[in-house]
């Protein structure tokens, strides 16, 4: 596809336009000034006439800072003006010409790219607005405001004529990939091994927690199979969270969580597992993801600290016990590359249908390991079991008095299953219905000998 990047100082509304075109939500948008830091891509559907498609990329505003944080987006934005075949350059009429849109601009004409000054917050249009901004030597500017849709179409019949023709092949088989959050606190990471994983500086990582404010969303194949990476912003304790943007964050993280196939879930070897890691623990077995749990900095540790995370891992991952643990280390790739075989295994554990005669095999041999505990005088009867849904798989048992299970059986049957079908990384989900009592909300209806005998009865009770 045809590649468009959007280039800016900050506060321009390179965003705003982004969410305009790919008529989504997917780039956060506040008036706080640089909000976005990592690439954002979407493929967007550019003309319906011609149906030609383009994929359009956010980035970070430039600044003329050289901090740390600056530095990254600059990099980010320079690998989305390499691999660009037109770029939007966004400047405010609001604003007019500043002196770094005039620095950004002698940068954009040494690269030889088809480049379109648009002209952002232009309501109404006016064409006086646009006067001062031919000193950029761009052109002739594209008069928009991406906030209200306005001028969008000008824009669009501007840039088809420079967009490279590309033939498109259909694909006879589609591949759906393999969807991976990594969720964690904020900075134990998670960008760190996106960017590992890649082999390229895809994401901005730093050592500064809540540099990932966005969920990015990044495909990749690897050895045939096709992967979704999901890099994710650090989720705090609620009462760390103050800022506007962090909350709509952690939003997008749980939204990447809700979308995601399998989870790796980042902790900090010289932490451990802290209260807010049991937290995300917590969330990620409430959804029912596949899960794997990554040790990160594990080379910072000497022996005798390796062996006391062990030992804390061991009881605080008690009620997660599906989940394998991997030692890493993101920034020096050791253990990276054995964790694409536990989440290919996890996915197809998650996606598996299994047979209902195989199930209530392993039922009857349950059953008679473990009989059903009695519950207020009655003993739990489980006659049958099917599968009801995959993703996570959901197994539901019929039989009767299952309203009430006891938390043990129903860990125990838990247990017992996962260890019957092999399950790797993958929860399992119960359910429990009961039969209806066929009786219920019938009357007994006495016939005439049973109306004499209960008679005589009340006779002889009231003589007594």
């Amino acid at each position: 596809m045809p590649i468009i990047s959007l280039v800016g100082r900050p506060n321009v509304g390179k965003s705003t336009l982004f969410n305009r075109l790919s008529k989504s939500r997917q780039a956060l948008v506040s008036d706080f000034e640089g909000l976005t830091r990592d690439r954002q891509y979407a493929e967007i559907l550019f003309d319906e006439d011609s149906e030609t498609f383009a994929t359009i990329i956010d980035t970070g505003g430039l600044t003329h800072q050289d901090n740390i944080i600056d530095s990254g987006i600059q990099l980010q934005v320079l690998n989305a003006l390499e691999e660009s075949d037109v770029i939007y350059f966004i400047v405010s009429s609001r604003d007019g010409v500043i002196g770094l849109d005039r620095e950004i601009a002698a940068q954009l004409r040494k690269l030889k790219k088809d480049i379109v000054l648009v002209c952002n917050k232009a309501e109404g249009l006016n064409p006086s607005l646009a006067a001062e901004f031919y000193e950029l030597g761009m052109g002739e500017p594209i008069l928009i405001s991406a906030e209200h849709g306005q001028g969008i179409g000008d824009l669009i019949d501007h840039t088809l004529p420079l967009l490279p023709t590309i033939e498109v092949e259909e694909e006879t088989e589609t591949v759906e990939g393999i969807a991976v959050a990594v969720l964690g606190r904020p900075n134990v990471g998670k960008s760190t091994l996106i960017n590992r994983i890649l082999g390229e500086e895809r994401v901005l990582a730093i050592d500064l927690p809540g540099t990932t404010r966005d969920s990015i969303y990044i495909p990749f194949e690897r050895e045939g199979q096709k992967y979704t990476l999901i890099d994710t912003a650090g989720i705090r304790r609620k009462r760390s969270t103050h800022e506007k943007i962090e909350i709509f964050s952690i939003i997008k993280a749980r939204e990447a969580l809700e979308r995601s196939h399998v989870v790796i879930l980042i902790l900090d070897a010289h932490e451990g597992v802290t209260e807010q890691d049991a937290t995300l623990l917590g969330m990620i077995a409430e959804r029912g993801r596949a899960l794997l749990i990554a040790i990160n900095k594990w080379d910072g540790l000497d022996e005798y600290q390796k062996q006391e995370v062990k030992r804390k891992l061991e009881v605080k991952l008690s009620f997660v016990n599906y989940a394998s643990v991997h030692y890493i280390s993101a920034l020096h790739g050791s253990g990276v590359g054995k964790l694409f075989a536990p989440i290919t295994k996890a996915y197809t554990n998650a996606g598996t249908e299994f047979s209902t005669p195989v199930l209530n095999k392993i039922l009857e041999k349950a059953n008679t390991g473990h009989q059903p505990p009695p519950v207020k005088g009655r003993r739990l009867k489980v006659k049958y079991v099917n599968q009801t849904d995959i993703f996570p798989p959901t197994l539901t048992f019929h039989g009767n008095h299952l309203k009430s299970v006891p938390n043990a059986y129903d860990r125990y049957l838990k247990n017992f299953f996962i260890n019957a079908l092999k399950l790797t990384n993958t929860p399992l989900k119960i359910e429990y219905k009961s039969g209806d009592n066929p009786f219920k909300g019938k009357k007994n209806e006495l016939n005439a000998r049973q109306i004499a005998k209960r008679r005589r009865l009340m006779k002889f009770i009231k003589k007594k």
